[in-house]
């Protein structure tokens, strides 16, 4: 009896080889039959599957942004429940970061996407490029809930803040790869904006009003 092929997996392991030479070679110098080569299949099953290398390079993008949804995901679910909006962008922020070989690779494979698509249409014309929206989009919802909940000054302008927020990691992101700085640094000046932003809990507190009354212990009556 023939062995049953899972589909659904070899285009998955044509993804994962297409991701491991364009993180050693780079996108620009990746070909088809690279990838066949990576994967231990043939040329010919490759083109099977993607037809062109434009399908082919799509592909692999999707399965790096759902890899780094994952990631995400799992750094929110390490702060605990209900961390709320400020744990949530921080988990986006900091694992864009290339701070090991999955998250090098999707910055690197990335950020070469976009820089090939600035002169070749086939790539321009791949729905990918407008999913970076999506990002800015999730960025600002949280920072929205933060502004709800005190954590953010009033007058925020989210958006302006998400997308200062995103195209800081991205170029700290490509400082790390050439060895500008490191990621712990990197990491650090990102905190640093993040404390700039929200509020303490503590400073989010209204006030109390001149007249109300002081807390125990605190009175001027108490106070030698």
């Amino acid at each position: 009896m023939p062995k049953r092929v899972d589909h659904d997996e070899r285009r998955a392991e044509i993804g994962r080889a297409l991701v491991r030479v364009a993180g050693r070679r780079g996108l620009h110098a990746v070909g088809m039959r690279d990838v066949a080569a990576e994967a231990g299949i043939s040329l010919r099953l490759v083109q099977y599957y993607f037809q062109t290398k434009e399908n082919l390079l799509f592909h692999g993008l999707q399965q790096l942004t759902e890899g780094f949804g994952e990631r995400v995901a799992a750094r929110v679910r390490a702060a605990g429940e209900n961390p709320g909006p400020r744990a949530a962008v921080e988990a986006l922020l900091m694992t864009s970061l290339p701070a090991d070989e999955e998250s090098r690779a999707f910055h690197l494979v990335l950020t070469s996407y976009a820089l090939l698509a600035v002169t070749d249409e086939a790539l321009a014309a791949q729905p990918y490029l407008r999913r970076p929206d999506a990002a800015e989009d999730a960025v600002t919802g949280l920072l929205e809930q933060a502004r709800e909940a005190g954590l953010l000054a009033p007058d925020a302008d989210t958006r302006t803040e998400a997308v200062a927020l995103l195209a800081m990691a991205a170029g700290l992101g490509t400082s790390i790869l050439a060895g500008q700085r490191t990621a712990e640094s990197a990491t650090a000046v990102l905190r640093h904006q993040l404390n700039r932003i929200f509020r303490t809990s503590s400073a989010s507190s209204p006030r109390p009003a001149a007249n109300s009354p002081s807390p125990k212990g605190t009175s001027p009556s108490n106070i030698d």
